[in-house]
C-alpha cells in the first residue's frame, strides 16, 4: 500500500503518544495500548513514533518506537509531554485516556497537530468536566472500544458523528485453544480475571459467590477461581468465608501474562458479570482459548459478547450459569472449542485490528490510502 503523509504532501507524519501505561503495564488498558503501538510501529510511511506514558518499564517495545522516561507524578508528565510537544512538533498526538485529554489538546496547539483521543468505557460514564469535554469537542478523531461507550460519547459531548470511531480490542496470538492440563474430574471450574480493586466493585465477583450455594444445591460441583490482586481481595474472601465457601473460592492472586492462556483452557466457564465495562478484553482472551464466556448484557460487554458468548441480566445470573454448565456437563467438546477461538479471530484478530488503526491514520489524513472501512466492528 502507497502511503502518504499529513495533508497528501507526502512527508512522513511524526506521531506522539501520551498514555497512562502501555509497555510493561498491566490490564486491559495497557494492553490496548500496547496493540495500538504495535500497530503503528507496523504502518508504512509515518515518520517518528515518540510515546511516553505514566508508568511502566517499556519491555517489549517495538525498536520503531522511541520511549521516553516514564513521569508517574502529574506535574512532571506533564511538563514532561508539552516539553516534547514543543521539541518534536509532532503532526498528530494520541492521547490514550480521557483523564489527559486536556494535557494531549494542548500539545496539540502548540505545533498545530491532528489529535486523537482513545477512549475506554467507564471514564466517560461519569461527567466529563468542561476542561476534558472541550479536549473532546477540538479533537479530529475519538476511538472508542465499543459501541456503548461510542453512544455515551456523542451523548456527552458535541463531538460529529463522523468524527468518532470504533475501534475495539484485539486478542494475543497465544490466546488458542489447547490441552486443558488437569483433569478435575466431575468438578467444574468457574473463572473470573481482573484487577481486585476496591473502585471496581462492579466486575461482579461476589455476584458469582453468592450463586454458588444455588449452583451447589443444583447439583454442580463447581470452584470459583479468581485472578487478580487488590485492595477487595479482602472483602472478598470474607464474603466467601461468611457463606461457607472458603473450599469453593480460590484466590489466586496476580496470574502472569504469559500463564493466562493455560488457566483460561483449565476453565468450564469464564464469568465475569460486571456492571461497568467498557468492552472487557478479558472475553475475547477466554473465548479465544476455547473456553466459553458469560457477562452481563450491560455496557460495552455485549459487543465481545454478542454472537460469540453469553449476555443475560443480573437477575437471571445464577440460571444462565447453570444452565451452560449443564450444556456443557457430557464433557469438553475440542471442535467446539475450536470454532469458538476461529469466530472470535474472524471478528476480533489481529489483522482486522492493524487494519483498523490505519483506517484511523487515514482519517487523520496520515498511513497508507486504505479502501472504504470494514462493515464490522470497527464501523
Amino acid at each position: 500500500m502507497a502511503a502518504v503523509g499529513i495533508g497528501g504532501t507526502g512527508a512522513s507524519p511524526r506521531v506522539l503518544g501520551l498514555v497512562t501505561e502501555a509497555y510493561g503495564g498491566t490490564g486491559g488498558i495497557a494492553q490496548y495500548n500496547r496493540d495500538f503501538w504495535d500497530a503503528l510501529a507496523r504502518v508504512p510511511g509515518l515518520g517518528a513514533l515518540d510515546l511516553l506514558a505514566r508508568r511502566g518499564d517499556g519491555e517489549g517495545a517495538p525498536a520503531r518506537i522511541r520511549l521516553h522516561r516514564p513521569r508517574p507524578g502529574r506535574t512532571a508528565y506533564a511538563a514532561t509531554a508539552l516539553g516534547l510537544a514543543a521539541a518534536l512538533r509532532p503532526d498528530i498526538v494520541i492521547c490514550g485516556h480521557l483523564f489527559m485529554a486536556g494535557l494531549a489538546a494542548a500539545a496539540a496547539r502548540l505545533g498545530g497537530a491532528r489529535l486523537a483521543v482513545q477512549l475506554h468505557g467507564i471514564e466517560i460514564w461519569r461527567e466529563t468536566g468542561a476542561v476534558r469535554r472541550a479536549a473532546l469537542e477540538r479533537a479530529d478523531l475519538a476511538l472508542c472500544v465499543s459501541r456503548d461507550t461510542r453512544a455515551r460519547l456523542l451523548s456527552a459531548t458535541g463531538l460529529a458523528p463522523e468524527r468518532v470511531r470504533v475501534l475495539p480490542n484485539t486478542v494475543g496470538e497465544d490466546y488458542v485453544p489447547g490441552p486443558r492440563g488437569e483433569d478435575p474430574g466431575a468438578t467444574r471450574i468457574l473463572l473470573s480475571v481482573g484487577r481486585l480493586d476496591a473502585r471496581e466493585a462492579y466486575k461482579g465477583h461476589d455476584a458469582v459467590i453468592a450463586c454458588l450455594p444455588h449452583l451447589l444445591a443444583g447439583g454442580h460441583d463447581v470452584i470459583y477461581r479468581i485472578a487478580g490482586e487488590g485492595d477487595d481481595r479482602p472483602r472478598l474472601e470474607a464474603l466467601a468465608q461468611a457463606r461457607g465457601l472458603a473450599g469453593r473460592v480460590r484466590f489466586l492472586g496476580a496470574v502472569p501474562r504469559p500463564d493466562l492462556p493455560a488457566l483460561y483452557r483449565a476453565a468450564d466457564l469464564f464469568v465475569l458479570p460486571s456492571r461497568g465495562e467498557g468492552f472487557g478484553i478479558v472475553f475475547l482472551e477466554a473465548m479465544a482459548c476455547g473456553t466459553p464466556a458469560l457477562g452481563l448484557a450491560e455496557g460495552g460487554a455485549v459487543d465481545p459478547l454478542g454472537g460469540l458468548g453469553r449476555a443475560v441480566p443480573i437477575g437471571t445470573l445464577a440460571e444462565s450459569i447453570a444452565a451452560e454448565l449443564a450444556r456443557t456437563a457430557g464433557g469438553r467438546d475440542e471442535a467446539e472449542r475450536r470454532a469458538l477461538a476461529g469466530r472470535v479471530r474472524a471478528r476480533f484478530g489481529r489483522p482486522l485490528f492493524e487494519e483498523g488503526v490505519a483506517h484511523a491514520l487515514a482519517r487523520l489524513g496520515a498511513g497508507p490510502a486504505l479502501p472504504a472501512a470494514h462493515p464490522g466492528p470497527h464501523a
